[in-house]
């Protein structure tokens, strides 16, 4: 490997794993520099890693990557999950305004690659999607949700840049929902209610991801997967009747107007983290096809969407952390 790497949001979820995986890299892979770079110090300190306390809107970002002669960024910061003070402004100005702050200063100080969390949420949540989305399908993230929306706008950006700035190589991951043993997100939070909340009408089939493939992804990424745009997921998908089967619960099934009057009364009590115009994002879910990850990227998921759902049901009841196959 024997690149100079730089972690943005490494006190993150994934930022905090793919540290640890890097650092865990031994002999002539290891990288020839590991930093970690996040908002907030770290609660400990991973030996062989470099930490730098940083605003990925900070105009010092330039001179954090010339004083460690980064090579390699995988820009990891986002806001996935808005914190209740949050405002959509400040979400933007992180996700959109941060990136651009970024890929500026990666120009600027010759950075070679740079490896970027997108999601699956940019292709929008439609009815008219396909029922399987390939990397060369329009990105329509729906500004009625932010994250979507964000996406969107941060891939669009990238365009730009490839277009102008083609020393910069890009590999841009569009990730599926990500589980693991200690996750949470939005998505987690749906399957731990009593009953799973279904729309009338629609299937609401999921794509999912072992935290570990993702992270393996990503190593790849570093090291020698080709540049470009890929989906991230496991094989095949489950609908929102299959998963709660699996969880031994039943669903809730609700007309899609009955729902959206409900969530335009219980999001202003603060009883929701969804707005009425947030309705798409539960019934119309983006199906990502991974071939392009397989064929083309050279990574094979090591879990389908269903084994990567009965692990993580398995290890949030209680058992252990499974080993990955081989």
């Amino acid at each position: 490997m024997t690149a100079r790497i730089l972690v943005t949001g490494a006190g993150g979820y994934l930022g905090r794993q793919v540290i640890e995986r890097l650092a865990a890299i031994a002999g002539a892979q290891a990288p020839a520099a590991i930093v970690a770079m996040d908002i907030r110090a770290p609660a400990s300190r991973r030996a062989g890693v470099d930490y730098e306390v940083a605003d990925i809107r900070s105009p010092e970002l330039a001179a954090i990557l010339r004083r460690h002669a980064i090579e390699v960024v995988v820009h990891l910061a986002s806001i996935v999950t808005p914190g209740r003070d949050s405002s959509r402004a400040f979400e933007y100005d992180v996700d959109v305004n941060g990136t651009r702050n970024l890929l500026e200063a990666c120009v600027r100080e010759r950075v070679r690659r740079v490896i970027v969390s997108s999601s699956g949420a940019a292709y929008g949540y439609h009815a008219d999607n396909a029922a399987w989305l390939t990397e060369d399908m329009k990105l329509r993230g729906n500004e009625a949700f932010a994250y979507s929306h964000h996406k969107r706008l941060v891939e669009e950006m990238l365009a730009e840049y490839r277009e102008l700035s083609p020393g910069l190589e890009q590999v841009v991951l569009r990730i599926g929902t990500i589980l693991g043993a200690t996750v949470r997100n939005q998505i987690t939070d749906l399957f731990e209610k009593p009953r799973l909340l279904a729309i009338a009408g629609s299937d609401s089939p999921f794509v999912f991801i072992w935290d570990q493939d993702v992270v393996g992804v990503i190593i790849r990424a570093i090291q020698d997967g080709p540049p470009g745009i890929f989906n991230v997921a496991g094989d095949g998908a489950l609908t929102i009747h299959q998963i709660a089967a699996r969880l031994g619960k039943s669903c809730l099934i609700l007309p899609a107007w009955l729902l959206g009057g409900a969530l335009a009364v219980l999001k202003p009590l603060g009883l929701t983290q969804y707005d009425p115009e947030q309705l798409d994002f539960l019934r119309y879910r983006p199906v990502l096809d991974n071939a392009k990850l397989k064929s083309e990227f050279g990574y094979m998921p090591r879990y389908s969407s269903s084994e990567v759902f009965d692990l993580y049901r398995r290890t949030r009841m209680g058992g252990a952390e499974p080993e990955a196959k081989s």
